[in-house]
């Protein structure tokens, strides 16, 4: 492995922050020049076994139920597209909709080219949330309960830093999964090494570049790694504006856009709003909970003061109901989050804060109490529900002028007719039978 290059040489290569950034295409390329924008499909006549991977690697995706499309789990393109090139060590800037599979793209092809050494550090995986680093964690834990001798820790501010130290220095992991801020602190303070990184990922990569503290973070962390490493950057929305940024971090990488900007909504999720006052939105919100059928819902609200008032709201009208915010400590917001995935809570009260990656497979039904700040995160938002090509249904309340144009943001970016909430709405077309491996 090539040693670190110094600081300088890498301020020459990375972006200025002042700088005018060069426009990207119009239209991204995969490695042989063709453009790949295609829509979601379940991919039959081939699967894992095709990538030659590790028994052990194989055996994991087999027990998580991801083998055969018809078990619940689909096999996407996009998965067909990412894992063989990203397998080979490619740098990859990747958009693709939410709930195609692209956590497991990164965490496979790197579990498939890692090889542990005792005490350093191979893969670092960086994203703009604990509740996401936490998820991505037990993702790396879950495909690779066969592989014994590689160890995943995941590191975010909330905890006790000595433990994060402490940690590092009794039980060094292979694998980092973390936040920006405590990542680069550790880093800084020595007790975190990353000369050894061969693979870096960004998980949601826009959220981070975009905002200049957390991507200067991200840069001075990638200035601490090697030159000789993958590098991949993922992502639901990635703009034309932050293309060119994430490729300053690259060389020569595999763009793939599953999908053009345009179409980035979920096939199979019936979207729809409902026009009514501020007044109006609890008792609207307690009428729909009693009539439709769903699995489990999010209900979106933007801010954190709002999250706690209407989630006691709800507990008084005797709904099962939960909520997130950045307001509770880091322990009772991963209780709760854990609560919700494990199906213990069937409704979850939430600000943004888990509007982007957070999987939950039981999620049926979205519901925007108060309308997003953009068409990015009424996007993110959305896209909880009717994840891996299930059916989903994401209901908008648009109670102001502002709300409205929102909303009319949405549809022309995206090119989709939100219609009104009917007063009857077929089940069918929302609501559908968990399979075994989404109930376990």
């Amino acid at each position: 492995m090539e040693d670190p290059r110094d600081n300088e040489a890498y301020e020459e290569e990375l972006l200025d922050y002042e700088e005018e950034e060069e426009k990207a295409p119009d239209s991204a390329t995969k490695a042989n020049g063709d453009a790949v924008k295609k829509g979601y499909v379940g991919i039959h006549s081939s699967g894992f076994r095709d990538f030659l991977l590790k028994p052990e690697l194989l055996r994991a995706i087999v027990d998580s139920g991801f083998e055969h499309p018809s078990e619940g789990k689909c096999f996407s393109l996009l998965q067909h597209e990412c894992i063989p090139q990203a397998i080979l060590g490619m740098d990859v800037i990747c958009q693709a909709k939410s709930g195609m599979g692209k956590t497991a793209v990164f965490v496979l092809s790197t579990l498939q080219q890692i090889e542990p050494a005792p005490g350093q550090v191979s893969a670092l995986i960086l994203c703009h949330t604990r509740e996401l680093a936490y998820q991505i964690c037990n993702e790396f834990v879950r495909f690779s309960t066969y592989l014994p001798d590689t160890k995943v820790s995941v590191f975010y501010g909330g905890v006790n830093n000595k433990i994060h130290k402490d940690l590092l220095k009794n039980e060094c992991p292979h694998i980092v999964v973390g936040t920006p801020g405590r990542v680069l602190g550790l880093a800084r303070d020595k007790d975190l090494s990353l000369k050894n990184v061969r693979h870096f990922i960004l998980d949601e990569c826009d959220k981070m570049l975009e905002s200049l503290d957390m991507r200067r973070d991200v840069q001075e962390i990638f200035k601490m790694t090697p030159h000789d490493k993958q590098v991949m950057m993922f992502s639901a929305t990635l703009s034309k504006e932050i293309r060119p940024v994430c490729k300053k971090f690259m060389q020569d990488p595999m763009e793939i856009y599953v999908d053009d900007e345009a179409k980035l909504t979920l096939h199979g999720l019936v979207q729809h709003y409902i026009k009514l006052s501020e007044m109006e939105k609890n008792r609207k919100l307690n009428d729909l909970l009693d009539a439709l059928d769903f699995n489990q819902v999010v209900i979106f609200v933007k801010s954190v003061s709002r999250a706690g008032e209407l989630n006691k709201l709800l507990i008084e009208c005797n709904f099962p109901s939960i909520c997130i915010h950045s307001g509770m400590s880091q322990e009772e917001r991963l209780t709760h989050y854990k609560s919700f995935k494990e199906g213990h809570k069937r409704i979850l009260v939430a600000t943004d804060l888990v509007g982007r990656g957070i999987d939950i497979e039981r999620v049926n039904i979205v519901i925007n109490y108060d309308m997003p700040d953009s068409a990015d995160t009424y996007l993110h938002r959305v896209g909880r529900a009717g994840r891996f090509g299930t059916k989903g249904l994401a209901i908008t309340f648009v109670a102001s002028a502002s709300d409205s144009e929102v909303l009319n943001q949405v549809q022309d970016r995206f090119e989709v007719d939100i219609k009104e909430l009917p007063e009857q709405i077929d089940t069918s077309t929302y609501s559908k039978q968990l399979s075994f491996y989404q109930l376990r």
